[in-house]
């Protein structure tokens, strides 16, 4: 491979994904991470990526796919019925992880009367909470990422393996009864992080996620206890994470009267 066609593979890439790190694009490309260092310099220079400790993201991305604004505003409902089941789960003074998907963030919106501590890498999520006296907010380090509205890198990974919590609520690109999996490789390594920093994981997310399968795996049933859905969640998935030991709690249809099912 040619230097051109590596620096093309590399541009390719990180259009794709936004955003990756040093030793990924060495494995994508094949070659070192001295020599991807320097193709990302030049790339840099021509003004088409943008260095980051550890990593590289892409200047222009073609698409608001991963923003949060656009992430956020679809299937919104269900994200705040979502939001407010998974609320009523946590106990009073809680330490919880929250990551940064835009499920959790209607989490977040339903938790200052439990006055929890907790960690975050969502930039939207600290923002929430910048004036509340009730809640303890941690922000993870890291580099921050303004599409995203997240805190990113080995500095965010490092510090969710240093953090210790009740409960983790997390959101993802798709679940299956082979497990969870993410539509971003820049989250993955965050999110094994908060997997292992968490005594119970709770999983949020709207039936759009049910059957779907993203492109980078995080991990299998085993490791989640709860995961929380909308109405429309298909029955026979539902009943197949039951039967392998997962809670799923359905938050009620908008019109419904009653307690959750």
């Amino acid at each position: 491979m040619t230097a051109e066609e590596r620096k093309h593979r590399i541009e390719a890439y990180l259009q794709r994904v936004e955003f990756a790190s040093l030793e990924e694009l060495s494995q994508h490309v094949e070659a070192s991470v001295s020599t991807v260092r320097r193709d990302l310099s030049t790339l840099e220079t021509a003004g088409n990526v943008r260095r980051t400790h550890g990593g590289a993201r892409i200047v222009t991305p073609r698409s608001d796919e991963f923003a949060f604004t656009a992430r956020d505003a679809k299937q919104l409902s269900e994200k705040e019925l979502i939001g407010k089941a998974c609320a009523e789960l946590i106990g009073a003074s809680q330490s919880l992880i929250l990551d940064a998907g835009s499920t959790v963030y209607h989490v977040a919106r339903h938790l200052e009367g439990k006055a929890p501590q907790i960690v975050t890498n969502s930039l939207p999520i600290a923002n929430l909470y910048a004036s509340a006296n009730q809640v303890e907010v941690i922000l993870a380090g890291g580099v921050i990422y303004p599409r995203l509205e997240v805190l990113v890198g080995p500095m965010t990974v490092e510090a969710f393996s240093r953090m210790r919590a009740d409960v983790a609520i997390m959101g993802a690109g798709g679940i299956t009864l082979e497990g969870i999996t993410n539509s971003h490789a820049l989250l993955i390594d965050i999110q094994r992080a908060m997997l292992k920093a968490a005594q119970k994981i709770i999983f949020c997310l709207d039936h759009t996620k049910f059957g779907r399968l993203s492109v980078s795996p995080l991990c299998g049933l085993d490791m989640i206890d709860t995961v929380v859905t909308d109405s429309e969640a298909p029955p026979d998935l539902v009943a197949g994470l039951r039967e392998r030991g997962v809670e799923v709690v359905l938050a009620p249809a908008p019109n419904a009267i009653g307690g959750l099912t």
